[in-house]
């Protein structure tokens, strides 16, 4: 399992992947935008096309934009990739197609997983990611060593597609998390109270997450850079939407309507803490 082929060198992909180089693996690197992975050289070789970036890969990792990015992604690997390898799809995906590529590799004579990932560009640059896999256990157990590179917490979901699901549902638990410090913030400004005391007490007390402690400084000082942009965090959501049956899912339905308002203001490559400034719009 030496032979890595990296597919997707954004924000997450780019420090993901120099984690396995730097833990001796060879890697090649493609992204559609031939720079990007040029920059991760000489650490990684930046390889123009999927089918160079596979062809001698004994383990294929994805993490690409949207569901069409990762169907389009694998109809190349499934051409030029050798028989028998592993390929883990990375993206938040949808999962009822992490299924499809899994039966489809699975009669083409290749192992999927679907291994989607939380914890933002920090825990891709510190190796400290959340990583939910769904698939065979048995390849999950081959490909847990390079996943440990990565991250921190590895939790085999179950069958394929039940890491996309357990992504869809952390998602949903970000959606109220990151609504909830804002909304919180936003009042308190509106009633005159200091920010930063009123995040102190939000960190310091029972109402604090991820989102509050990390996004929070973000939002007062109104920093909108993206550590995850608001439309994948958008796809996301709609993805949850997508799959939840009958099951209502008010938190999420709500948060896919704000973040459709700052869409429509142009806010869609900005970070996902640009959501206070729908509240912001408010006080004005």
């Amino acid at each position: 399992m030496k032979n890595v082929a990296w597919i997707g060198t954004g924000v997450m992909g780019a420090p993901m992947a120099t984690h396995l180089a730097n833990a001796g693996y060879t890697v090649k690197t493609y992204n559609r935008t031939f720079a990007k992975a040029q920059k991760l050289e000489p650490l990684v070789s930046a390889v123009e096309s999927v089918e160079k970036a596979v062809e001698d890969a004994d383990i294929i990792f994805t993490i690409v934009g949207y569901p069409a990015d990762v169907e389009n992604t694998f109809k190349e690997i499934y051409k030029h990739a050798k028989q028998g390898a592993i390929v883990v799809d990375m993206t938040t995906s949808s999962p009822t197609l992490a299924k499809n590529l899994y039966e489809e590799g699975k009669t083409k004579g290749f192992k999927v997983l679907d291994a989607p990932v939380t914890g933002g560009d920090l825990g891709a640059i510190n190796g400290t990611l959340s990583i939910m896999v769904g698939g065979d256990k048995d390849v999950f157990e081959i490909a847990s060593p390079l996943l440990n590179h990565m991250g921190k917490t590895i939790n085999y979901m179950g069958n394929a597609g039940n890491g996309q699901h357990a992504k869809l549902a952390n998602q949903a638990a970000i959606a109220g998390a990151i609504a909830g410090t804002a909304e919180a913030l936003a009042y308190a400004k509106l009633k005159g109270l200091d920010l930063e005391t009123m995040l102190n007490v939000i960190v310091g007390g029972s109402a604090n997450s991820w989102q509050a402690a990390n996004n929070g400084p973000k939002m007062i000082q109104d920093d909108k850079s993206p550590g995850f942009f608001i439309k994948h965090f958008l796809k996301d959501l709609k993805l949850i939407l997508e799959e939840k049956e009958a099951l209502e899912l008010k938190i999420v339905e709500n948060v896919v309507k704000i973040y459709e308002i700052l869409t429509e203001l142009n806010y869609s490559d900005y970070g996902t803490q640009a959501i206070f400034n729908y509240y912001l719009d408010q006080l004005k």
